[in-house]
Order: structure tokens, then C-alpha cells, then sequence
């Protein structure tokens, strides 16, 4: 049965939240603060936390550096995921998966509709890991947020869900680069 094993042990996982905005700051960005209370909140590390423009170039070098960094496990963004000429994070990151989870967008599209109906239609929001660090991209919304996290990445994202998770499966993201 699905749910948390309170025998097993929580990994705290570093979280990094990089939010997309052209027209908001960091002391406006409503969804970045609920990410962050809710990483802390499940007891996870927030590794970092940004906001940049919508800027192609600007999100891929900010993603890629994490990425490549040892102490960030996990990116979320929040942000330029609908189709707008602004909207461009799927474009900057997703070139950067070396795998996609297409079960995130799924799950995220059949929560969501049950709180927005068909305006769910309207985000491109998508997961996917790359050198060993899980990238997940959130429409800009603080209900989409809260929907991605509550529904989805807080139980995947702790080492005690059942019947798998995220946690337990990050020692392998790297195997396959992995010689001898």
C-alpha cells in the first residue's frame, strides 16, 4: 500500500528553487516562498534559491551549474512554462535531460484538472534528471506549486514513501557512467 514507512529512515534531499520572472522580484515571488517553506517544512535543504528573466540562456547556465554541482540533488523551477513568446524554461532545460520523467507531467496534468478544469492544458510543465540531479519545471502559479509539491514531490522526494521514491534510486542515476 502506498504511503510513508515510519521504520524507514528520511534522507534530507538539497533542494535548489530557481523561479522565472520578468516581472517579479525575489521579495514578490509568492511561489518561490512556498517552495521554500515546503522543502523546509519536509525537512529537506534548500541548496539554493534563485529568480532570473525569462532568458533562455540565462535558466540553462543556472540549471547546468547545479547540475553539476555535488550538493544540489534536486532543482525545481517555477515558471515559463506556458506557451506565451516569454515562456521558455521547457526550451532552456529540457535540452539538458539525459532521461524524462513523463509520468511528472502526467500526474501533474490529472491533479491540476482537478482544481483548474482544462487550464491545465495551458502548462508545459515536465521533469526529467541529468547528471544524477532530478529537474522539475512548474508552471508559475502558487496552486500549481502547491499542487506539484503536495501531490507529487514530497512523497517522492522522501526516502520513506512506499511503494518506491526518488531518494532510493538517486544512488544509481550515475551508474551508467560508472567504469570497472
Amino acid at each position: 500500500m502506498a504511503g510513508i514507512d515510519a521504520e524507514r529512515t528520511f534522507v534530507p534531499v538539497r533542494i535548489a528553487i530557481l523561479t522565472m520572472s520578468d516581472s517579479r522580484t525575489l521579495a514578490e515571488d509568492t511561489s518561490g516562498d512556498f517552495l521554500e517553506k515546503a522543502i523546509g517544512e519536509a525537512g529537506h535543504v534548500l541548496a539554493d534559491r534563485r529568480l532570473v528573466k525569462d532568458d533562455t540562456g540565462l535558466i540553462r547556465s543556472i540549471v547546468e551549474g547545479w547540475i553539476n554541482d555535488p550538493s544540489v540533488d534536486c532543482v525545481i523551477t517555477t515558471g515559463g512554462t506556458g506557451f506565451t513568446g516569454r515562456d521558455v524554461t521547457p526550451e532552456a532545460i529540457k535540452p539538458l535531460f539525459e532521461k524524462e520523467i513523463e509520468g511528472f507531467a502526467i500526474l501533474f496534468h490529472m491533479l491540476s484538472f482537478q482544481k483548474v478544469g482544462t487550464s491545465t492544458i495551458q502548462s508545459r510543465a515536465c521533469g526529467g534528471v541529468s547528471h544524477g540531479t532530478f529537474i522539475f519545471c512548474l508552471p508559475g502559479s502558487t496552486g500549481a506549486c502547491r499542487d506539484a509539491w503536495d501531490g507529487i514531490l514530497k512523497l517522492q522526494l522522501d526516502a520513506r514513501h512506499r511503494p518506491c521514491n526518488f531518494v532510493e534510486i538517486m544512488p544509481r542515476l550515475e551508474e551508467h557512467r560508472k567504469t570497472g
